[in-house]
């Protein structure tokens, strides 16, 4: 029930962006415009995942998680209705304060409600609302768009929510020792901390945009957004890091990051998130682009990955009983490398079967990476710091996944341009090869009804289209490569884990 939860809210992060198009028309907004409805959702969810741990406490687990579904649930209806963007992205920001809750409340609950030789199958049910979910979105969003309207992305959410919440009132009872410590904060005294909530919620939202926006506004050069998000991020992130690491209940605990084993699995939760999100973006971007794909073939690509992500969630939640964590994220980081190296062989002649293989091929390798973080990073946190861990580590896969999305654009814009430049510096037009080609293209367009210089006209933008296409392809290749970088740097981290006790994963709360 608090992964159907987690799965709606997750399933959110990637739905709309096949939609984008749809919705830039059918509100009359240019695509830049469009693309804030991804962002806002972004900045706003990554906000409210720092303050989830204290209201948690403040106010129980079951009363908060009830307030953040209801709140998406029905923001969601609103944005189904928006008349314009300025309503869309309103209402999408509330979306994103109900939803940045939810992902780490459904994994402290699972991490506290099952004892350590349950907890790899209860990770395993929460590992595939998480990692199935990117996975779908497009799948759906492109359905209903091509289908039905863009307005569906969110409406779905309705049911989904009412029911959500309707399994919670029923099913989920606060813990004594929660009880008892949120009785302890109330006759303590004990506050929020909204100085170093407010200087994290500046500093992640700044990165946010910056990440998401910066090369749609060529970063800082003329954008008065990108200077103006550049030096609130800096000023905030000097400024909280005193701030945290003094304070004695502070919004988010940034000692647990200085813990080895908890520090290490935030970097690869980082990489993981990083990889699955740029993958779910890029993937369906180039088949549409490039291979004429619509948006439901498109999503329908990572359809056989998420088959198997599922199967392989259970799989290991099965083999983490008997396997250090460290060893199944080190291998299932290598075989992610692979799958992005596998990548690297697209052309021109590339098949639906060839993406859906890739496809597969992560979803092997990422579901043994995220259950065994989940598992590894509870190992040695304190009982009244699980509510934290599970915030940092949600942080962590969501600003992975911009960083990598960002990352992604990054590189395929500069070196779309890099080989843009050298391609042209090697076609000639008067080597006996560029002239045959265009004789033959020439004569193509005469007979389908071209005349003259029309003809030849047409075969020149042919082979500058060619050309433009063949650029594409090495840019996007160049992209796989540096996310199959980034996989492997992800090895040695998990090699330096610390082995915890089997059965189900590290009990989260040990002491």
């Amino acid at each position: 029930m608090v992964a159907l939860a987690t799965f709606m809210e997750v399933l959110d992060t990637t739905i709309a962006n096949v939609a984008l198009r749809y919705i830039s028309g059918g509100l009359a907004v240019g695509p830049d415009e469009a693309a804030w409805v991804v962002t806002s959702y972004l900045v706003a969810n990554a906000i409210t995942l720092t303050a989830s741990s204290f209201l948690a406490k403040r106010y129980g687990r079951k009363a908060f998680f009830m307030w953040s579904v209801a709140l998406f649930t029905v923001s969601s209806i609103l944005c189904g209705f928006a008349w314009s963007l300025e309503s869309l992205l309103l209402f999408r920001v509330l979306q994103g304060l109900g939803g940045g809750g939810m992902a780490p409340l459904a994994q402290s609950i699972l991490a506290d409600s099952f004892p350590p030789e349950k907890r790899g199958q209860a990770f395993a049910l929460y590992g595939v609302a998480i990692v199935v979910a990117p996975v779908i979105g497009p799948t759906l969003g492109g359905w209903l768009s091509d289908n039905a309207s863009w307005h569906w992305c969110f409406l779905i959410n309705g049911p989904v929510g009412v029911i959500a919440l309707g399994l919670m009132y029923w099913l989920i009872e606060d813990s004594a020792a929660a009880k008892k410590e949120r009785r302890a904060l109330v006759r303590k005294g004990i506050r929020f901390d909204i100085v170093g909530f407010v200087l994290v919620a500046l500093f992640l939202g700044s990165l946010e945009v910056i990440l998401d926006e910066g090369q749609r506004k060529d970063w800082f050069g003329t954008s008065t957004l990108m200077n103006v998000s550049g030096v609130l991020m800096a000023v905030s992130f000097v400024a909280m890091i005193p701030w945290l690491l003094t304070k004695k209940n502070p919004a988010v605990d940034l000692r647990l990051i200085g813990n080895r084993q908890f520090g290490s699995c935030f970097l690869v939760m980082m990489f993981t998130g990083a990889i699955l999100i740029a993958t779910t973006q890029f993937i369906p971007q180039i088949t549409q682009e490039y291979y004429g794909y619509t948006a439901t073939l498109s999503g329908l690509v990572l359809g056989p990955g998420g088959i198997v992500t599922v199967v392989m969630m259970f799989l290991t939640g099965r083999v983490s009983a008997y396997v250090q964590p460290k060893w199944l994220i080190a291998a299932g980081m290598t075989i992610v490398a692979l799958g992005m190296v596998d990548l690297t062989r697209l052309d021109g002649s590339t098949t639906f079967s060839f993406f859906a293989w890739s496809r597969v091929y992560i979803g092997i390798g990422l579901p043994m990476v995220f259950l065994s973080i989940t598992s590894a990073s509870y190992e040695g946190i304190r009982k009244d710091q699980t509510d934290q861990a599970s915030a940092l580590i949600n942080v962590a896969r969501n600003v992975g996944g911009s960083m990598g999305v960002s990352l992604a654009q990054n590189i395929l814009a500069y070196r779309s341009q890099f080989h843009q430049s050298r391609l042209v510096e090697s076609v000639n037009p008067t080597a006996p090869a560029y002239q045959e080609t265009m004789r033959q293209a020439t004569q193509y367009f005469s007979e389908h009804g071209y005349a003259g210089v029309e003809a030849q006209s047409q075969a020149t933008a042919w082979i500058g289209s060619v050309l433009s296409t063949q650029v594409a392809y090495w840019a996007y290749i160049d992209v796989f490569w540096v996310l199959g970088l980034v996989a492997t740097c992800a090895v040695p981290l998990a090699l330096s884990l610390k082995s915890v006790k089997l059965g189900g994963g590290a009990p989260a709360g040990g002491h």
